[in-house]
């Protein structure tokens, strides 16, 4: 690809991640409060109507100096930082998966939709989670679905994609049958079968010990700094958010890393 056509494409595919992020804090606010997807944005705070060049993502954050421009209350940082890591992720996901291609095809483009919607799941996960304490059905099982048909198209074997969704659901269900339900939500045995679903065995693995292993080390430090503790509710879905999409990114590298 001439190099000129492919800065062209990291920046189309980054306008394309923070357009996405924006879409996903509307969907996260209008979840939460049971309202509709559809009809036009509005400010939480004074419910005025947003014009276009008020729902620029990052740019009106920065320009309006994270103020609503109708009534001057303050934005929360979620609405940036989110539409930044999304289009953030989609770029390293593009990047990545270039990499490995000689040539673009169509199932070049099957695995970055494939990738795509699961970094929408997870970016959405790791906020609902954090701030609500519930992983949504609505969004898990149609990732799951989706998702499933993508990898099947795309080559990777039943039986694999299977065991991996066994091995995902399986290590959280062992722990929920453990604690008696206090351990673990049966969001997150959603979660886990949409991890094996995505990697397949064995990086499924890999998803799921990063995952306990960045929770682990997050949980010490909050329980260090007396900001929790041995018997606070800390949300497991934000964990396998950040485990899944460090798999996603770096997972065949951490499995040759360990061979």
């Amino acid at each position: 690809m001439n190099i000129f056509f492919y800065y062209l494409n990291l920046i189309i595919v980054f306008s394309i991640g923070v357009a996405i992020g924006s879409f996903l804090n509307c969907l996260i606010y209008r979840l939460h409060k049971k309202r509709t997807i559809w009809g036009r944005s509005f400010c939480p705070q004074c419910q005025h109507r947003l014009n276009w060049y008020d729902l620029l993502p990052i740019f009106s954050f920065l320009f309006l100096k994270r103020r609503c421009r109708y009534c001057s209350q303050k934005i929360s940082w979620q609405y940036f930082l989110i539409e930044l890591a999304t289009g953030s992720l989609f770029l390293f996901s593009f990047i990545n998966l270039f990499s490995k291609f000689y040539f673009i095809d169509s199932v070049f483009y099957l695995l970055l939709f494939r990738d795509w919607l699961f970094i929408m799941t997870m970016i959405f996960v790791f906020v609902y989670d954090l701030k609500y304490m519930l992983i949504e059905d609505v969004v898990v099982l149609p990732a799951i679905f989706v998702i499933f048909i993508l990898n099947l198209i795309s080559g990777l074997s039943f039986s694999s994609l299977l065991f991996g969704a066994f091995v995902g659901w399986g290590v959280f269900f062992f722990q929920y049958f453990l604690t008696k339900k206090r351990g673990i939500g049966e969001g997150d045995l959603r979660l886990g079968i949409l991890m094996g679903i995505m990697f397949a065995w064995p990086k499924v693995i890999v998803a799921v010990f990063s995952s306990y292993i960045i929770g682990g080390f997050i949980s010490l430090f909050l329980i260090l700094n007396y900001k929790k503790g041995m018997k606070s509710e800390i949300p497991l879905g934000p964990f396998l958010a950040v485990g899944s999409l460090i798999t996603l990114l770096f997972g065949e590298q951490i499995l040759d890393f360990y061979f």
